[in-house]
């Protein structure tokens, strides 16, 4: 499970022979993955990808691979009766979603530092079109798609709709013309910093007057007619957007003081690391080589690989880290280490989680993990009968784990998610780990058991008298 130093397994190798050296290393090859006393050999991991009619790649088999060991696991803490998890080991599991919020606190302390702007203040801000609102009707003409005359048609519609409007009438006109989704249902109402909208638009804005409506311009997406609305007309929202501006100014300038004074330093060549450390997670959990600097922290292996499991599977940042160029490695490291210096910010500011909080994070887990056990059919109390009629706990909990994911690689059953901190709580708990090695031998022999089992189905075929195309004819039948 952990890494030993290449001197001692040097060692060790010669005092073994050649002989245990080679089992040893046919072991390794030989075996995917380990969750407790349980091994999922190489051949048994092709079969269930095989059988599954997966590709034989890599990535694929590392995940089935971390299926299974995560659902053995499961298994094993249920033939125990392993099924109250202590508080710290909850904690040290739920480590992510602690730290979240303790980071969501601390921006708020970063966010006092913004001050709060008088009412004659937000009126010259707003005159001075330092954060712009507008109201707009979108007679909808994209010029990619529609020919010269529709385009003619769409343009005439919005002189027609700009005859009509007035200030009075403006929101209603929207109601019934405007192809905006993203606006119609607050009256066509924008407000945004310079900057955010096509060139056309925004500078049609700065053109017209507060309280004037414009004639119509035309962007990519169509024709729009603005209304720029006055100060007062448009206070509520403009207030409330130009406060928030002012609030991300003040997070972004505390961040850049922890940045300056951080001196943060990425080792040189971490790429190759990083992508390791996407492929093989479980591998690099106790891995403590230093992959860049701070004047108080040093960001190590296996702290990126606790950061990595920790990001929502459907933003597959693992993926696009093993694909991603070399160069971006030094600027996601950066990223992670700013995290981790705003959670030493956090300590210096006694940012806790506590409560009814850290007990909601506590209760969460422990839903989580009773949900998994119970969804596998192994919590202690679905095991009782079986083990009365003679069974053995930890092997019945183990076939019916076994049974259930044959079903689910061949889409017979209904997909059950054993989450991140119940994976790392159990990971921490018993033994587990997944070998590449292992995996990579299974690749290769997926193909192959395919064609084994095609070749039996086929065998296995009733003999017909007609005879297949391009065989050759049968009795009496021309060749």
């Amino acid at each position: 499970m952990f890494r030993r130093p290449a001197v001692v397994v040097l060692a060790t190798m010669t005092l073994a022979g050649c002989g245990a050296l080679k089992e040893a290393l046919t072991s390794h090859v030989d075996v995917a993955a380990r969750a407790g006393s349980r091994e999922l050999s190489s051949t048994q991991l092709a079969e269930m990808m095989a059988a599954a009619q997966m590709p034989a790649r890599k990535e694929l088999g590392v995940a089935v691979a971390n299926l299974w060991v995560n659902y053995q696991l499961l298994a094993q803490a249920g033939a125990r009766g392993d099924t109250a998890v202590d508080a710290t080991s909850i904690d040290e599991a739920m480590w992510a979603q602690i730290a979240q919020s303790r980071l969501r606190r601390l921006q708020g302390e970063m966010q006092k530092g913004a001050t709060a702007p008088d009412a004659a203040a937000l009126e010259k801000a707003y005159n001075n079109g330092e954060l712009l609102a507008a109201r707009h009707i979108l007679i909808s003409a994209d010029k990619n798609v529609l020919k010269p005359n529709q385009i003619d048609s769409a343009r005439k519609v919005a002189e027609n709709v700009r005859k009509q409007a007035t200030p009075a009438n403006f929101v209603s006109l929207v109601q019934k013309y405007s192809g905006d989704p993203g606006s119609k249902a607050t009256g066509g109402e924008y407000v945004f910093p310079p900057g955010m909208m096509v060139p056309e638009f925004e500078a049609t804005t700065k053109a017209t007057k507060p309280g004037e409506i414009s004639a119509p311009v035309q962007t990519q997406f169509g024709f729009h007619i603005i209304l720029r609305e006055t100060y007062a007309e448009a206070k509520a929202k403009f207030d409330s957007a130009y406060q928030g501006i002012a609030k991300q100014k003040a997070e972004s300038l505390y961040i850049a003081g922890i940045d300056k004074n951080a001196n943060v330093q990425v080792k040189d060549g971490v790429a190759k690391t990083v992508k390791a450390i996407a492929e093989d997670v479980d591998g690099y959990r106790n891995d403590k080589t230093v992959l860049a600097t701070s004047r108080n922290f040093d960001l190590r292996a296996s702290r990126v690989a606790l950061w990595l499991a920790a990001f929502p599977p459907q933003m597959q940042i693992r993926r696009q880290l093993s694909q991603a160029p070399d160069s971006i490695m030094p600027e996601f490291l950066t990223g992670l280490m700013r995290n981790e210096l705003l959670l030493k910010a956090a300590d210096s500011a006694k940012i806790l989680v506590e409560g009814p909080e850290l007990d909601q994070i506590r209760n969460a887990f422990r839903g989580s993990y009773q949900n998994s056990l119970g969804a596998l059919n192994v919590l202690p109390g679905q095991l009782t009968d079986s083990a009365k009629a003679g069974g053995d706990r930890a092997a019945i909990a183990a076939a019916r784990v076994d049974a259930y994911l044959a079903k689910l690689l061949r889409n017979e059953a209904q997909f059950i998610d054993v989450s991140e901190p119940v994976s790392i709580a159990l990971r921490r708990r018993y033994e587990a780990r997944v070998t590449l090695a292992g995996i990579e031998r299974a690749v290769t022999q997926v193909d192959g058991v395919k064609k084994k089992a095609d070749s039996a189905a086929t065998a296995n075929l009733p003999k017909s008298d007609v005879p297949m195309p391009g065989a050759a004819g049968a009795a009496g039948a021309p060749a």
